[in-house]
């Protein structure tokens, strides 16, 4: 069938939406209509350059939501109507990964930098006037219609808002699961959240959820700082400078905790900064993305033996998605978790690129695309 996305034809370039053929599904695969996908800085990762997918053209977008149109033949479990959350990591449920719990690690994710059928390289979904057109993250949702693997896709109930639900497929979970799972909060913690972007906010909301007693949010966008005091945060301050001071002045002049980086582009030398602001044994998540020919990190090798600190790496939160996604549904059914508030903004499709402008200006928390 016919549908629009916005695509990328080369890196660097930008987003241009453009007429698309989208085959139908297989067995284990579904045809969804999107409702909604998320703004997320990994896609303007992706037209910046910063990181070499396999294949181009490109159709961005990984973070959505939507009702599911088409079953794919011998498909168990899936029916017309369902609505969905897109996962941006498959989980097959089945490798050593997902066996010992870890299912943002599972094997399928050697596929995700390809866009392609994750059982078939040279099998794409879509295509341009005869040119395969590969789905970042095997889901490519700035497309109108996406078709994608049941594995990276959550059922959820129908009477859910999906615009709200869309961003529990990247940011959400990246946010709260890096407070959570990978630096371990407690209650009494102190914890500072270096960048206040769409993933920041919830290491936030994740931080406060753990009991965490001092959250300094750090951002040099005043808005952003405001939106964090708003979600939990006690402190909000423009750099790391002031937010070390704060945390040593709670914690007896150690430092804190944890330090968790969401900085849209990480250099070594925010996560250097983030090592500089933790106590003995504390710990410096990283979660934002950086460019993939940076290498090095300038921190104290003697500080960190003798400090025992450590740096953890953390993808998707270190979440298992088919259970945290449908957890965090309930938190935000509750009114545990905010969602609504963190949209800023909403686009059309053929308006994404003002989206992006608009995040590199820091005036979304997450812009929203919104189909018809």
């Amino acid at each position: 069938m016919k549908t629009r996305g916005a695509v990328i034809t080369e890196a660097p370039g930008t987003y241009k939406v453009v007429e698309l053929e989208l085959a139908g599904p297989r067995q284990n695969e579904i045809m969804v209509k999107m409702f909604a996908s998320g703004l997320c800085h990994s896609d303007d990762h992706l037209a910046k350059g910063d990181h070499a997918y396999s294949h181009l053209p490109i159709c961005g977008g990984h973070e959505g939501s939507g009702i599911v149109v088409e079953v794919g033949p011998h498909t168990d479990g899936w029916e017309v109507g369902d609505h969905v959350i897109f996962s941006f990591l498959a989980g097959c449920g089945r490798c050593r990964w997902c066996a010992k719990g870890l299912q943002n690690l599972c094997d399928r994710g050697a596929t995700i930098m390809s866009g392609s059928r994750p059982d078939d390289p040279e099998s794409f979904r879509l295509s341009m006037d005869g040119t395969p057109v590969a789905q970042m993250c095997g889901l490519g949702t700035f497309s109108e219609y996406s078709t994608v693997h049941v594995d990276s896709a959550v059922k959820v109930d129908k009477d859910l808002p999906l615009d709200k639900l869309c961003l529990l497929g990247c940011g959400v979970g990246t946010g709260w699961g890096a407070a959570v799972n990978s630096a371990e909060v407690y209650p009494g913690h102190t914890v500072i959240v270096m960048g206040i972007g769409g993933i920041g906010i919830n290491a936030v909301q994740g931080a406060a959820h753990a009991g965490a007693a001092h959250i300094i949010a750090v951002d040099p966008v005043e808005f952003k700082r405001t939106t964090a005091l708003e979600l939990g945060a006690t402190h909000a301050v423009a750099t790391m400078e002031e937010a070390t001071e704060i945390a040593r002045s709670f914690t007896n002049g150690q430092g804190a905790d944890s330090a968790i980086v969401t900085v849209g582009v990480t250099t070594g030398e925010h996560v250097a900064q983030a090592f500089s602001s933790i106590r003995k044994a504390g710990t410096v998540v990283v979660t934002g993305l950086g460019k993939g020919t940076d290498i090095g990190i300038p921190v104290s090798l003697l500080e960190l033996t003798l400090y025992q600190k450590r740096i953890q790496g953390s993808l998707f939160g270190a979440s298992a998605p088919s259970a945290d996604i449908p957890w965090m549904v309930e938190l935000y059914r509750s009114g545990k978790l905010e969602l609504d508030k963190l949209i800023t903004t909403t686009y059309t499709l053929d308006n994404i690129a003002q989206g992006y402008i608009d995040m590199h200006e820091g005036k979304n928390i997450r812009g929203v695309v919104l189909f018809d």
